[in-house]
């Protein structure tokens, strides 16, 4: 099955999970991305991801705070049961979760969409110094760099930064962190960017694809989730 039409054949869901920061288990999870990605993980029985043909994207959102979020796009409906029970609230719905492909199906070029996306931008590069031989994924530092980043890339996933006069990127980063871990003895270092901001659709099929499958590297980390939101009534643009 092609990757173009999968989003057509397939069941998606968008889900919306507050987290209470105050417990003990959801600060273990907020802190390690391993613990959130093996729990994002047992949402689902085992293999059923790949049987489903797809994969879950997941992003943590905090806002405040008292507002805390995980955001999970996947082909099956999850079951955060676990989740709730370590880090969630224990009153009113725990979770919610909705069937995204209304959404998908509504895309036409030349909307605009408020979007956020947490992001691992890098490049690819070699450091003679250290006696690389090939190139390597190195991160983006400054700002700047991570703006220009997602500028580059918007074209290929479907949708461009400018703003309706074509003058300016529409997008800014809110938020720049590193995390660091260790993964089979080895030492994992991932920078991350968190972007805010009004994109343009240019290729519906192509954003569709960003949106269910991902933007960049560092995915079953917490990156490459892109969830778009409407803009206010009377907002620029």
């Amino acid at each position: 099955m092609s990757h173009l039409l999968r989003w057509e054949v397939c069941e998606l869901y968008l889900t919306r999970m507050p987290l209470n920061t105050r417990r003990r288990g959801a600060m273990k999870l907020l802190t390690s991305p391993q613990s959130m990605h093996a729990a994002v993980q047992s949402a689902f029985p085992p293999s059923s991801l790949e049987r489903a043909g797809g994969r879950s994207l997941w992003r943590v959102d905090q806002t405040s705070d008292s507002l805390t979020a995980l955001y999970l796009v996947s082909p099956i409906e999850p079951d955060l049961s676990h989740v709730a029970e370590q880090a969630g609230w224990q009153v009113g719905d725990m979770w919610q979760t909705r069937d995204y492909r209304p959404l998908l199906d509504r895309l036409a070029k030349g909307q605009m969409w408020g979007f956020k996306l947490r992001a691992n931008p890098v490049f690819h590069g070699t450091k003679a110094d250290k006696g690389w031989a090939d190139t390597k994924p190195l991160a983006h530092v400054t700002v700047r760099q991570q703006e220009e980043w997602l500028v580059r890339r918007a074209e290929t996933c479907g949708f461009a930064l400018t703003s309706s006069e074509g003058t300016h990127a529409t997008s800014r980063v809110t938020n720049r962190s590193t995390l660091r871990f260790l993964k089979s003895g080895h030492r994992v270092v991932i920078a991350t960017a968190t972007y805010d901001g009004v994109l343009t659709v240019q290729d519906p099929q192509a954003l569709r694809r960003t949106l269910t499958e991902g933007l960049g590297r560092a995915k079953a980390y917490g990156c490459g989730l892109l969830t778009l939101a409407p803009l206010p009534i009377g907002a620029p643009g």
